[in-house]
């Protein structure tokens, strides 16, 4: 079974650890089972493929690879790292995230 992650997809994060530390993407899909999110911009390899329908050309083919869960922080709407926390919504009784530096709600 699938940990529940509090990194989303379409999150802005920044990178706190690793070879990339200090660069910031939006989050464009994550890999709950192996706690992996592969973030716009952040970890870029290169593949060597053969053509195909997809790449008609081949060749070496740029593209993102995934970083873990872990070393990713959420970034807040003034630009700033926060952590996340889940509580239960007032108004409308369902759980939603909010940031622990600010207390805001994060839709």
């Amino acid at each position: 079974m699938a940990i529940k992650l509090k990194i989303k997809k379409g999150d802005n994060v920044i990178v706190i650890a690793g070879e990339h530390k200090g660069q910031k993407g939006t989050v464009k899909s994550v890999d709950r089972a192996k706690m992996r999110a592969i973030v716009d911009g952040v970890n870029m390899i290169k593949r060597h493929t053969k053509p195909s329908a997809k790449h008609p050309e081949g060749g070496i083919i740029e593209k993102e690879a995934p970083v873990h869960i872990s070393n990713l922080m959420y970034v807040n709407g003034k630009g700033e790292a926060t952590r996340l926390g889940r509580k239960r919504d007032e108004a409308s009784g369902k759980i939603v995230r909010y940031s622990k530096k600010n207390g805001e709600i994060i839709k």
